[in-house]
């Protein structure tokens, strides 16, 4: 009986822990959001070919979503409905940026990014580049990214990506301000543009 409760206790002294430490890990994360530019310095290439870095996201509130030009569902879906929220917040643009960045870069170049993204938008700047700069980018921002077999037989035939799906909102400094989720219901996500274009 004394064996089973000093087992007991030893379960919530551990539990204990790991709830203070996540909390302060939560914590920090929460810290350096707020207090600074979310991600990393960057140097990539935008849709057009030019040079584009990080100072792209300050001066005005920007929306960036990351994806991939052979994504079936979620990124066509994304920046269709993108484009929409901008047109009904920022009618005439110039008061949010909006970018697009991928996360297969080996397959799109800007070349294949300026044709995907013209074709729906002409709001949306599509950013690629350097593989390793790309990814310190995805990585950087928090977003997982995947490369996964269309056939676990052939792990080195075709691929699709696994990516997170959310939109990020940055204020003027560069701040993390919020998302918006895949499948967000319009009026809300329409609400957190509104919003960020005040922050």
């Amino acid at each position: 009986m004394r064996k089973l409760l000093r087992v007991a206790w030893v379960l919530v002294v551990l539990g204990a822990a790991f709830v203070v430490y996540t909390t302060l890990q939560v914590s920090d994360v929460r810290h350096q959001l707020a207090e600074g530019p979310f991600g990393d310095p960057f140097q990539l290439v935008d849709q057009r070919g030019q040079a584009i870095t990080q100072q792209a996201m300050r001066g005005k509130p920007s929306v960036v979503f990351f994806g991939f030009t052979h994504c079936p569902e979620v990124c066509p879906t994304t920046l269709f409905e993108l484009d929409g929220w901008l047109k009904t917040v920022d009618p005439q643009g110039g008061k949010l940026g909006a970018f697009f960045v991928t996360v297969d870069p080996e397959r799109d170049t800007p070349e294949v990014m300026n044709q995907y993204v013209s074709n729906v938008s002409q709001r949306i700047t599509g950013i690629s580049g350097a593989p390793d700069k790309v990814m310190a980018m995805v990585k950087s921002f928090r977003v997982y990214a995947k490369k996964v077999p269309v056939d676990e037989k052939d792990p080195n035939g075709d691929y699709t990506m696994d990516h997170t799906a959310s939109v990020f909102l940055l204020d003027s400094a560069g701040r993390f301000k919020g998302t918006i989720a895949y499948g967000e219901n319009p009026d809300v996500a329409v609400k957190k543009l509104q919003n960020l274009m005040k922050s």
